[in-house]
């Protein structure tokens, strides 16, 4: 299935859309203000040990310290499984990279095992052997590409290396460029440590619009097209470089229209930020996003379509799976998910969406995994979250409801104002008790509940007066002792 990377780049912000059959698959963002973390390399200070977790807190200059668990730091075969207390103290100084960004409360993820991707390869200066990515299967093929990677390294040369998927194709000076890129990079880490200060920045993983070239595009790829002429010519100084196979896929979008409203991606991540996604055949699917999890329900809506009643669930599953898969790529959902497909009797028909479900989620990047049914007729999977979701990027709780989804009804808040005067009467004498709300609330103390405030009154001895504050939420309200 052949695919088109569009990027739209402004001095705010880079966005990239991965299309198939000119649908949005993925959505990427990158803002100037709060570029991500991942691969960055830090010359970190360890701020607090805590045995009982076998982890530390590192600070690496950002507002909070990182987090670096024990499994993540690198020790030599001899020295494997020796306990955090052993291995770190406090004000220690060592080379860290950031392998998961912030994510809401929680701080950055760290590892002592440095690793630099490349076109072809993946780097670890601190290990000996040469790894082949598990999506080469063939036996054969994985035998022959370590030989080669072996006979290219040149001599003297140190550290491991990991063969990617794209390696296959490779010619033997695209390796070379490769493996010379890479150690470069570590070498230039390495001078610049002997002389930094603690919680210096060492290196800065390329920007968005570069990582497009060394981890997006890929033998499906027909075309990059970019709508900054600036942008574009950096792309290709940095493919026929780096990624000389990918330079003639490049193109520069000059076109008046905007390159995403012409793709119809500025609707897509509209959509995508929607709680409900429509499905062709009639039904829809509910998505929530909590903290804990992610779930998805899935609903028949109003298709009718099916022979049988059966028939009907089935399809609308079948629909769903694909469209769940989509979903998941485009808003960057990550950690437990939870999908509640419509109940199926029929054990065929659930294999056939478990196995639609799988073959849709094959196409994604990022790694899953996925459980069948549960007994309550639940898919649980779970996908590796690295970074903020669309979501968390390009929105921000409400600040009426602070992220509840709902608001307290008007009359709920009059009963509440009720309650808050009745107990300023024990504790105050004031001459008078103010009430200043939303126009909703004042209006149905006006109304419905203008009996009930009487009684307030004439129950305190105190008059009570009201005022409309137009700038109040529904749930906001002050009471004035005057």
């Amino acid at each position: 299935m052949s695919e088109e990377i569009l990027i739209n780049v402004t001095p705010q912000e880079t966005r990239v859309a991965v299309m198939e059959q000119g649908v949005a698959q993925e959505i990427h963002i990158e803002r100037t203000s709060s570029h991500g973390l991942v691969g960055n390399v830090y010359f970190g200070r360890v701020c607090r040990v805590l045995p009982g977790m076998q982890s530390a807190f590192v600070e690496i200059g950002l507002e909070r310290a990182a987090f670096l668990h024990v499994a993540d730091i690198w020790q030599d075969h001899a020295a494997e499984n020796r306990p955090i207390e052993k291995i770190l103290y406090e004000g220690q100084n060592l080379l860290v990279q950031v392998i998961k960004d912030p994510i809401g409360t929680k701080g950055a993820r760290l590892s002592t095992q440095i690793s630099f991707a490349g076109r072809f390869l993946v780097y670890l200066p601190q290990e000996t052997h040469i790894g082949i990515s598990q999506r080469i299967e063939d036996e054969a093929e994985r035998e022959l590409l370590r030989e080669k990677l072996q006979h290219l390294l040149p001599q003297g040369a140190t550290g491991g290396f990991i063969i990617r998927t794209m390696a296959e194709a490779a010619s033997d000076k695209e390796l070379q460029a490769d493996i010379g890129y890479l150690c470069k990079l570590w070498r230039d880490i390495q001078e610049k440590a002997q002389t930094a200060k603690p919680t210096a920045l060492l290196y800065q993983d390329l920007n968005l619009s570069l990582r497009v070239l060394r981890d997006f595009v890929n033998d499906e790829t027909d075309r990059i097209l970019v709508d900054s002429r600036e942008t574009y010519l950096k792309m290709q100084s940095f493919a026929e470089n780096y990624t000389s196979n990918v330079a003639g896929k490049l193109d520069h979008y000059a076109g008046e229209r905007p390159l995403f409203d012409l793709r119809g991606v500025e609707e897509e991540i509209e959509r995508a930020l929607s709680r409900r996604v429509d499905l062709k055949s009639g039904g829809y699917l509910i998505i929530d996003q909590t903290e804990a999890l992610t779930t998805v329900d899935v609903n028949t809506g109003g298709f009718v379509g099916g022979r049988t009643f059966d028939d009907t669930i089935f399809k609308t599953n079948l629909e769903a799976a694909q469209v769940i898969a989509r979903q998941l790529r485009l808003r960057n959902l990550g950690g437990i998910i939870i999908v509640d497909f419509i109940d199926m009797d029929n054990p065929e028909h659930r294999d056939l969406v478990l196995a639609e479900f799988r073959r849709t989620l094959s196409k994604d990047r990022t790694r899953m995994s996925v459980n069948g049914f549960s007994a309550l007729g639940l898919v649980e999977m779970t996908r590796k979250r690295t970074r903020e979701s669309l979501a968390h990027v390009l929105c921000e709780p409400c600040c009426t409801c602070h992220g509840r989804g709902n608001l307290k009804t008007p009359q709920t808040v009059c009963y509440e104002i009720l309650r808050e005067i009745l107990r300023e009467a024990r504790q105050f004498n004031p001459r008078e008790f103010r009430i200043l709300a939303s126009q909703q609330v004042i209006d149905l103390f006006l109304d419905e509940e203008s009996q009930s405030l009487a009684q307030l009154g004439d129950f305190i001895g105190k008059p009570i007066s009201l005022q409309v504050e137009s700038q109040y939420s529904q749930e906001q309200y002050d009471i004035v002792l005057m």
